[in-house]
């Protein structure tokens, strides 16, 4: 489509006018202050002829992507400072090895094959903490999210038998 057709003959898709229209809203709102309440959401979904049912769904379905990601983000921390906790450990270890070697030996020797030795898990562990797509990654933060609802489920519950007995 040209920028000179008339008005009354241009069409779009509804992607394309969810397109356009999110970039609008973006270039509107470029300053990252600016918040639209409930209500005049409602009032663009009206004027859009979208039901306050939909909308409503439409907010119900956001909530729950935005707590994926922020389930994603603390995975995703989860793994790092995992990660950040190996390497310490690897770090103390090979330095301990180092060092018995420069003292006893007077040089590296036989810790340099250690230290390439214990590495190989490092490497690996590198390429399984920062790659985050993919089927190991989704199916490592399923076990995670288990492992953490599981948690969150027995804290709750002995929480609520501690209140029980204290009452």
């Amino acid at each position: 489509m040209t920028a000179f057709e008339p008005q009354s003959i241009r069409s779009y898709s509804q992607e394309d006018v969810q397109q356009i229209l999110h970039l609008a809203i973006a270039r509107q709102a470029d300053d990252k202050d600016t918040e639209f309440s409930y209500e005049h959401i409602l009032e663009i979904a009206a004027e859009l002829e979208i039901s306050p049912e939909s909308l409503k769904l439409a907010e119900r379905d956001w909530i729950l992507q935005q707590g994926q990601v922020q389930q994603r983000k603390a995975f995703d921390i989860y793994r790092i400072r995992r990660f950040q906790k190996r390497l310490s450990k690897y770090a103390i270890f090979n330095g301990f090895f180092i060092l018995v070697d420069l003292i006893t030996g007077g040089g590296i020797s036989w810790s340099l094959y250690i230290l390439l030795f214990c590495g190989l898990p490092i490497g690996l562990d590198v390429w399984n903490t920062f790659q985050i797509k993919g089927e190991e990654y989704e199916m490592a933060f399923q076990k995670w999210s288990r492992n953490h609802q599981i948690k969150k489920t027995i804290s709750t519950v002995l929480n609520k038998w501690f209140k029980v007995l204290q009452a």
